[in-house]
């Protein structure tokens, strides 16, 4: 018998367990265990439920929307004279690296940036990261609506080449969260029964089409509805994330960029866990609160790496004497986007032939602004050193902890 949800807490339900395959082996005690029925949860339906939060966090979170909305105005004054593609493909970046460590999945900028040109020695989890830059694309591609079918294909995006998340597909057997490896029993959470992933992620996805609840508050709240439902075998926490950056897009708070709300998240993730927990349990404000207090640390940091990208720009501007129809002032901005080039890359996005990207090079060479890249075998690859650095500094501000009713330090 399920047990009847209070509010927007979970309910319970009863379900036999049969193990799958060739069972490992176990204790008795867990061999008894598993005789008995686990419990799994069964989410609220949130299509049409009331959403009465604290006061302080209704506004709070109004605040939070505001600035978000002026972060993503502002950054065109950044870099004058270039188009905010360059800020906008960084910060899209480093929002997918910053949602790929909170599930310790972690690559420096330097070895995303190879792997981003196909690079492969420099790892999987370089590969995985640029895997979530794809699908951080698909979702803000994707924004005019969220939908089974949008989740899905953001979900196929990120997870690629990875048979053990069923890329594309909503899972089709239980799982669980903590406990051991054999049986859901002893788990800290166990999401829904697979039976009803579909109808909860159709409810879902109705919230995220209501025009009665502030932006802020809807995405956080369809998020850990999402995390709750985790309708995927893997993959949940990193397709969630996305989708709230399909639901700024979609509700008007961002036009221009990807606001690094998983690098303000990163600042403290046993908050924003306890929070998803709190959620579960009936009250939606924790999880709110850590999105309001995610948003001002990431515009804080993202205000501080498009400071110090334009701050980049100018030195490396003092160092070229060229006139400014060369090419080396178009290849410029393409270093701010992707600080690993070669020749073919440099010649793709700017359009100039082969040898006038090799003389670009070498001025960039002479200036000092690229290095070419070691232990890198049969490519010729150059790097922005400086570039990298900076986007190391935001990743480690990120990591850090902060102080205040913010968490900024």
């Amino acid at each position: 018998m399920i047990e009847p949800p209070a509010s927007w807490a979970v309910g319970w339900e009863p379900r036999s367990w049969t193990p799958s395959g060739i069972a490992a082996p176990m204790t008795r005690a867990q061999r008894m265990a598993m005789r008995e029925d686990y419990f799994c949860a069964v989410p609220t339906e949130i299509a049409d439920r009331a959403v009465n939060l604290d006061p302080g966090t209704l506004a709070a979170a109004d605040d939070a929307r505001a600035e978000i909305s002026r972060f993503d105005a502002e950054l065109s004054q950044v870099l004058p004279g270039t188009e905010i593609a360059p800020l906008a493909s960084v910060l899209l970046r480093t929002e997918s690296a910053s949602s790929s460590q909170i599930e310790n999945i972690t690559a420096g900028a330097r070895a995303l940036a190879l792997a981003e040109i196909g690079i492969a020695k420099y790892g999987s989890n370089a590969k995985l990261v640029v895997a979530n830059v794809d699908a951080m694309n698909r979702a803000i591609d994707l924004a005019d609506a969220v939908t089974p079918q949008s989740i899905l294909a953001i979900h196929e995006a990120l997870m690629r080449d990875q048979e053990h998340a069923d890329p594309g597909r909503f899972r089709t057997e239980q799982v669980w969260i903590g406990g051991g490896s054999a049986s859901p029993h002893g788990a800290s959470f166990v999401p829904p029964h697979h039976d009803r992933v579909g109808p909860a992620i159709d409810d879902l996805c109705a919230f995220t089409a209501r025009t009665d609840v502030p932006l802020l508050v809807q995405a956080a709240i369809a998020h850990a509805q999402f995390e709750t439902i985790h309708p995927f075998n893997d993959g949940n926490g990193r397709t969630g994330r996305a989708l709230v950056h399909a639901m700024l897009k979609h509700g008007g708070a961002t036009t221009r960029t990807t606001i690094p709300v998983s690098a303000g998240l990163l600042a403290d993730t046993g908050t924003y866990f306890d929070a998803l927990t709190a959620y579960r349990e009936g009250d939606p404000n924790p999880i709110v609160n850590r999105f309001v207090d995610a948003s001002f640390a990431a515009i804080g940091n993202g205000r501080q790496l498009a400071n110090d990208l334009s701050g980049i720009y100018d030195e490396w501007s003092t160092k070229i004497t060229a006139r400014r129809s060369a090419a080396v002032w178009r290849t410029l901005p393409l270093l701010l986007t992707q600080p690993a080039v070669t020749s073919a890359l440099i010649q793709e996005s700017t359009g100039i032939t082969q040898p006038a990207a090799d003389a670009v090079i070498a001025r960039l060479r002479e200036a000092g602004i690229l290095t070419r890249a070691s232990g890198v075998q049969r490519y010729v690859v150059w790097v922005a050193s400086d570039v990298t650095s900076a986007l190391d500094d935001f990743a480690a501000r990120a990591r850090r902890r902060g102080s205040g009713s913010a968490g900024i330090e």
